[in-house]
């Protein structure tokens, strides 16, 4: 049996239904598709639905990804293979073990540091070799960042030091994947620091080239309220790209932050902040913080309606300043559905540059991605 363009792990799933939906609909004449995982009636129905919604109906392909068999025999039926099975660091291995001995196409939704280093540690030289193209990341974290720095950059001199500011206001509620994710990431706080230690020993970095980031707490430059360092996996996927693109130029500082407008927002961040580090400390607190949104949960419709966000980059280069903006409907979910769709399509249908091994999006979609995503997913503009 011939390979389908691409397949969807997890699409019986709250995020990954939403992704189905949009695959279906966005599948280009003869694009042929298949959704997969353990439980052969959910898949029908999802197929089921798609088909009478009017899109492409999807194949049908049952893998289980604690199965390395099951796993190796879905990575040969696919060209590229995308999944939303998390928590990843609990779920997700078993994917990119099969795309990077396979050599295809792969992207997740993990905002998980670890997960990412620790598949850089395991898989990357694996899929450097069988050309394999290993993307996290690709949902809202981190593409609206590294799209929209690229874009920047890309207006940008490319001989002189560049710095880009990055601030973010947004407007979300949480589904229970990413709740749970971001408990297990308090909880694996140390054990996540060691891993990204073994990583920086290992990975190889320009010896010609400055790439660092930066940031601390104060005032927002470009509006009122504050700029508050976000330690989210986005600024590591940014700083990832420059050191990776010469365009970025021979030094380049990247900062990353939330835009808060208010000190009595800024404190009420920082007590939930706390309140979710401490407990997820406690095993017993840890549980019951688990047990308060099922994994599988989301927002309904009405609310994802109303989601948004926008991203203001602030970038200077050789004396020449920038202001760049992207902005976008729910970020969380229909928009991390077309921002994973998207970047799905463009892997497995466009002209892209030859690269290999563990990437980003920046690097291995570029321009390309930025094109398919604007005006409808995101729109970027200068401002």
């Amino acid at each position: 049996m011939s390979a389908v363009d691409l397949t969807l792990l997890g699409a019986t799933g709250y995020t990954g239904g939403l992704t189905a939906d949009y695959l279906a609909a966005h599948m280009p004449e003869g694009g042929r598709w298949a959704i997969a995982g353990r439980n052969r009636g959910r898949l029908d129905a999802v197929a089921r639905r798609i088909e009478s919604a009017g899109g492409v109906r999807p194949e049908i392909i049952e893998a289980d990804t604690t199965d390395d068999a099951s796993m190796a025999a879905l990575a040969a039926r696919t060209r590229v293979l995308v999944t939303t099975v998390g928590p990843y660091l609990k779920h997700g291995e078993g994917a990119v073990k099969a795309a990077a001995e396979a050599g295809i196409g792969y992207l997740d939704l993990t905002g998980e540091p670890q997960f990412a280093d620790e598949m850089w540690l395991k898989y990357h030289d694996v899929a450097v070799v069988s050309g394999a193209r290993l993307i996290h990341a690709a949902g809202f974290d981190s593409i609206p960042y590294d799209m929209g720095v690229l874009y920047t950059v890309d207006q940008l001199p490319s001989d002189v030091p560049i710095t880009v500011n990055a601030y973010l206001r947004a407007g979300i509620t949480p589904s229970g994947g990413t709740y749970h994710s971001a408990i297990n990431q308090f909880a694996s706080f140390r054990e996540s620091g060691r891993v990204a230690q073994r990583r920086r020993a290992a990975e190889a970095r320009p010896t010609d080239r400055k790439i660092r980031g930066t940031g601390k707490l104060g005032r927002a430059p470009h509006d009122s309220g504050w700029a508050v360092p976000l330690p989210t996996i986005d600024p590591q996927i940014v700083l990832r790209s420059a050191r990776a693109l010469e365009t970025y130029g021979p030094e380049f500082t990247y900062g990353h932050f939330a835009h808060v407008r208010t000190t009595r927002m800024l404190a009420a961040g920082a007590v939930g902040v706390g309140v979710l580090g401490i407990g997820s400390q406690v095993p017993p607190l840890r549980k019951l913080l688990l047990k308060a949104i099922d994994v599988g949960d989301g927002p309904e419709i009405e609310k994802r309606e109303k989601a948004w966000f926008k991203l203001d980059l602030l970038a200077e280069a050789g004396g020449q300043k920038l202001h760049t903006r992207v902005t976008g409907s729910d970020p969380g979910y229909g928009g991390t559905a077309k921002m994973l769709g998207e970047a799905a399509l463009c892997l497995a249908h466009d002209d892209l540059p030859e690269v290999s091994g563990q990437t980003t999006t920046a690097v291995a979609l570029g321009q390309k991605l930025i094109e398919r995503l604007h005006p409808d997913a995101m729109r970027f503009e200068t401002l």
